[in-house]
């Protein structure tokens, strides 16, 4: 049976519900932007010098920029549910990447209570636009079941590998794009074709691109909701590979002339692209075009000032170096990891909130946090009750937003059997024990699921404070810090018959 939440009093509060904010009287609207594998420096306001997102930069000069932030997971669909639940991955319904019939991937359940049906407890109208993977329409885990009034967008994470896919969903129906024949997510240069010849790239180029319609959808929902309060939820599939993007917002970088060898895919992965480099920047600039787009937006409906504007991304940079150069683009700057790793840079992402006047602007906080902290900080932004002890695994950040001291966090916890299986602790600020190669590969191509293996198991300890590229691993010199983080590692979860992850469960006390 689900679960139902808490409703709380529908009464239009003052000066608490806006953070001691004298006068207002309304709830604040909610717009959450979640890039799709952007790098944590891939921004300028990151340290990022090739890539352009003067938008972005401008909503971090206008807001509040975090350095310590870190997503739910270090893929898409186990992130994005500790995003809207709440809970961390060793409590979370969703731990990996995992497929189900027809589409999508595996659902969340009637009784997970996600961020949309809290707010729509509290007079919100939630609308999801982009990326869901979260179960697919027939399960409990459509988005419709989950709190969301509209959505417009990709059901499945595979089928938005293509930004020129044939359909759509559209609240529970699928919608035609004008792809005649869409273009392929994976596939290779047409035989006998010219990998030296850019004409033989255009068959990756489509008529209608997905993430265009995407954003009219989203920005429309604005306007109809603009008498409020909505939550937009706006997972946007840029940048993502596949390189896709239209010839008109790729040109700019074509005119700095990179070194930019072709992606043909000789050794698999996505579509090739003639100019991979140019390709991944303008994605990223396009979403920038994008965001700005939807901050325009407020400004012109007078919403800025009672919107809460939260951008960040699900995980870090693809590790796919020869479709995103990752080298190149200094895509996580200094830290060690990618996509698929807990190690920081496949885990810390960017975050910056918007608050005019009530999140300083150009404000910068190391403050520890994780997706698991939204659910606990939008209710306490909002002047609401906080979820009953033991509902989610996130603290409220409101406290840093307001510019106040906030109490250091005392752990974060992260599990994730796949690409190789591992387990990691952030203590406090400055220290960091992770798990590798916990579930070896069987020999397949798969990410850690092949017939589990005895494993030895062995926690590195980073100093995260004097060592942010985790190059030095110190357990030998604190062992104490090394039990502490072990008996967090035992104590934090909880096991899933639907992710086992043998190494961790036999541990379980």
């Amino acid at each position: 049976m689900k679960m139902t939440p808490r409703l709380f009093p529908a009464v239009l509060l003052a000066g608490a519900l806006m953070m001691g904010a004298a006068g207002a009287a309304e709830r604040p609207n909610v717009v959450f932007i979640l890039a799709d594998d952007l790098g944590y420096a891939e921004l300028g306001c990151y340290g990022q010098k090739k890539i352009r997102t003067p938008r972005i930069d401008q909503l971090a000069a206008q807001g509040m920029r975090f350095t310590r932030a870190y997503s739910g997971n270090a893929v898409c669909a186990p992130s994005r549910c500790v995003l809207m639940t709440g809970r961390h991955p060793g409590h979370a319904r969703v731990r990996d990447n995992q497929s189900m019939q027809p589409e999508g991937q595996y659902p969340l359940e009637a009784g997970d209570v996600t961020l949309a049906e809290r707010l729509g407890g509290l007079g919100y109208t939630s609308g999801i636009f982009g990326k869901w993977g979260l179960g697919n329409m027939e399960s409990a885990g459509n988005p419709l079941k989950q709190g969301f009034a509209r959505f417009y967008g990709y059901n499945c994470q595979g089928k938005a590998h293509t930004y020129y896919p044939d359909t759509l969903w559209s609240d529970g129906a699928v919608v035609a794009l004008k792809n005649d024949p869409p273009v392929p997510g994976h596939a290779g240069l047409p035989e006998g074709a010219d990998p030296r010849d850019p004409r033989s790239y255009d068959v990756f180029k489509g008529q209608d691109y997905a993430p265009d319609r995407i954003h009219e959808q989203a920005l429309k929902f604005i306007r109809d909701q603009r008498n409020g309060p909505f939550f937009l939820y706006y997972p946007t599939i840029i940048p993502h590979v596949a390189l896709h993007v239209p010839d008109e917002h790729l040109k700019p970088y074509l005119d700095l002339k990179w070194n930019d060898p072709p992606f043909t895919r000789e050794k698999g992965g996505y579509t090739p692209h003639f100019t991979p480099r140019a390709a991944y920047a303008a994605m990223i600039s396009l979403m920038d075009r994008h965001v700005g787009e939807v901050l325009d937006l407020l400004d012109e409906l007078k919403l800025a000032d009672n919107t809460i504007v939260v951008f960040s991304s699900d995980n870090g940079t693809t590790h796919l170096g020869e479709e995103v150069d990752y080298t190149f683009f200094e895509s996580v700057g200094r830290l060690r990891g990618l996509k698929g790793s807990l190690y920081e840079g496949g885990i810390r992402v960017p975050l910056i909130v918007r608050w005019p006047g009530r999140v300083p602007a150009g404000a910068v906080s190391d403050a520890v946090t994780g997706f698991e902290d939204w659910v606990p900080t939008l209710l306490d932004l909002i002047g609401t009750d906080a979820p009953a002890a033991g509902e989610v695994d996130g603290v409220s950040l409101a406290r840093a937003l307001r510019g106040e001291d906030q109490p250091e966090r005392a752990f974060l916890y992260r599990e994730f059997p796949s690409y190789g299986g591992q387990q990691a602790v952030w203590l406090g600020q400055r220290w960091k024990g992770i798990r590798q190669n916990l579930m070896p590969r069987g020999g397949g191509k798969g990410k850690g699921k092949g017939k589990a293996a005895p494993v030895e198991i062995r926690t590195e300890l980073y100093d995260l404070l004097a060592d942010e590229s985790e190059s030095t691993d110190v357990a030998a010199q604190h062992p104490d810090v090394v039990g502490k983080i072990e008996a967090l590692m035992r104590s934090e979860r909880t096991v899933s018959e639907a992710f086992p992850f043998p190494a961790l469960d036999r541990l379980k006390n």
